[in-house]
């Protein structure tokens, strides 16, 4: 068997059980076990469950960030960009819950090498979001009667798609863990753009919250 063929075996089997046991109570037999391969083969492919966890992460976090990427027109309007963007995030995580699993909570909770993949993917969707959120503020600003009023600040537009991809993730898990009905990927994308594009087209229009009549 290739060698390239018997590792993707391995790292399927090492993302399912990182997934429901966690990194720590993960074991390399049960590891080899589910990929069919020897204990001694899995360690002189992936040197050690350290080094096998971190390939894992990287490998979930490529495969997110392409999906997102590849859904992207470049040319489309700013809403359809973010909307298929979600989709795609989305339609991924719940296709690969077990990948999922393992960026979402066992990256984050067992430091190094794989927290770093996962900031690093999540400070690529955040800029990606800043930029829709920025030439949404930009192009409502030009059409505005001169007064400045849609124009956002740079730290609000990085500020909003910071809350965008943190709202993204947390329904991820909810989707990926509710009992019975379970939200298509369009329907949690959608749940999504009627809270941030509402908003963001109050802020086109130059409409911001103030506490000025409240008490």
């Amino acid at each position: 068997m290739p060698r390239e063929v018997r590792e993707r075996q391995m790292l399927d089997a090492a993302v399912e059980v990182f997934a429901r046991r966690g990194y720590r109570a993960a074991s390399m037999d049960e590891i080899a076990e589910l990929a069919g391969a020897s204990k001694p083969l899995v360690y002189l492919y992936l040197n050690s469950k350290e080094d096998l966890f971190g390939a894992c992460v990287r490998r979930e976090a490529e495969a997110l960030k392409a999906a997102v990427r590849a859904a992207i027109e470049p040319d489309a309007s700013a809403d359809d960009r973010l909307w298929h963007g979600l989709r795609a995030f989305f339609t991924h995580t719940a296709e690969h819950p077990d990948g999922w699993a393992v960026l979402s909570c066992q990256a984050r909770t067992n430091g190094e090498p794989a927290a770093p993949v996962v900031d690093e993917l999540r400070q690529e969707m955040v800029g990606l979001v800043t930029r829709l959120i920025a030439a949404t503020a930009a192009t409502a600003a030009e059409g505005a009667d001169g007064d400045g009023s849609a124009a956002l600040a740079g730290h609000e537009a990085s500020g909003l798609a910071h809350a965008l991809v943190g709202a993204a993730e947390s329904l991820a898990g909810w989707a990926n863990t509710r009992t019975g009905a379970v939200p298509s990927a369009k329907e949690t994308a959608a749940t999504l753009m009627n809270v941030a594009w509402v908003g963001l087209e109050n802020l086109r229009a130059g409409r911001r919250w103030t506490r000025a009549a409240r008490p």
